[in-house]
């Protein structure tokens, strides 16, 4: 009990600190390359997101996904990467290496679909090195650059919404 609260505030401090170092250096150029992190257990709609890739015109080996699992005992085979509340330490830090690779990827574009909040997804999407990232979550403004309040079962109108910013941007 100890251990899961002093991991809670570590996830909390490392996500502030995050969110304070992070320079926004936007570039113009056209999104090639899109990561998508969210939550296996409230949304897995792989074909919603095969559709989306496919509107936008993105090569499909340019996209990655990355899904929080509440244990990795219940691991699907369906999508890139996962990890769970056991793939960060007791401080906060991830120890997972499918995590590592994913927070490094330079992305274009990072879509982080999940609602409501959890520390390990809001520390995953704080520490990507994407250049522009949009989410669904309004809890905590600072980790998204474009926010689109839906619920995540509302697909049809992140997918028109998303399409709308991204073309006013002039990013597709």
């Amino acid at each position: 009990m100890f251990f899961k609260r002093l991991k809670t505030i570590s996830l909390q401090k490392n996500i502030t600190l995050i969110l304070k170092s992070r320079t926004k250096d936007f570039n113009s150029d056209k999104v090639s390359s899109i990561g998508v992190i969210f939550d296996y257990e409230l949304y897995h709609n792989y074909e919603f997101f095969q559709e989306l890739i496919n509107e936008l015109g993105i090569m499909k080996n340019k996209i990655r996904f990355i899904a929080m699992i509440d244990q990795e005992k219940n691991r699907p085979n369906s999508w890139d990467s996962f990890f769970s509340l056991d793939s960060f330490d007791w401080l906060g830090r991830p120890n997972n290496i499918e995590v590592d690779n994913f927070v490094e990827q330079p992305f274009d574009l990072l879509i982080s679909y999940y609602n409501p909040t959890k520390l390990e997804l809001n520390l995953v999407t704080a520490l990507s090195k994407a250049n522009f990232k949009i989410g669904i979550n309004t809890e905590d403004t600072r980790l998204h650059d474009l926010i689109i309040d839906i619920k995540p079962s509302n697909t049809e109108v992140f997918k028109v919404e998303l399409i709308k910013y991204l073309t006013q941007l002039n990013r597709l």
